[in-house]
């Protein structure tokens, strides 16, 4: 038998389900100390045209989010239907440098948004070493969402993986 999930990854909450008119969604940091990736996986039910919710992601140097800044990413994979179980595959979506991301056809359907990064795609130099997404409050009608960050590639593999909500 291989290696358990938990073994080779750490699943944290971003922020939990909620509904996304309430403008509480920003997501908690991440640290990628531990970690070679990150992804991002925001999830959300249908909502109503024109609510389109806008992902935005930032680093910091600690979970406190010390120095505060952009994370920019070119491209994530998406699936985006009204019936979400129909969409068998990902499409890659790419985008001009930026650090966030909307489709304006999108609060109709429901979806999964997928960003990854390296540990190396951070401000390193700088000793930005955590991320983290929010998404914007929608508007004045509801939709479910939640987000989630999978840690991967630990660079310390053990049972009981190392946190990625301290420093």
């Amino acid at each position: 038998m291989g290696k358990l999930f938990v073994e080779e990854n750490q699943a944290v909450s971003g922020f939990l389900p909620v509904d996304l008119q309430t403008g509480a969604n920003d997501g908690d940091y991440v640290s990628l100390k531990g970690y070679r990736k990150a992804t991002i996986l925001f999830f959300k039910n249908a909502g109503t045209a024109g609510d389109d919710p806008t992902i935005t992601l930032q680093q910091a140097t600690d979970v406190a989010g010390t120095g505060e800044k952009a994370l920019d990413f070119t491209f994530l994979h998406v699936k985006q239907d009204t019936v979400l179980t129909a969409v068998g595959q990902y499409t890659r979506v790419t985008q001009a440098a930026s650090n966030t991301y909307t489709d304006d056809t999108s609060a109709e359907d429901a979806a999964i948004w997928i960003i990854e990064f390296d540990a190396e795609d951070l401000d390193v130099n700088n000793d930005f070493d955590c991320l983290r997404a929010n998404v914007g409050d929608v508007g004045s009608n509801p939709q479910l969402g939640c987000l989630l960050y999978f840690m991967t590639e630990p660079n310390y593999p053990q049972a009981l993986l190392e946190s990625a909500i301290v420093n």
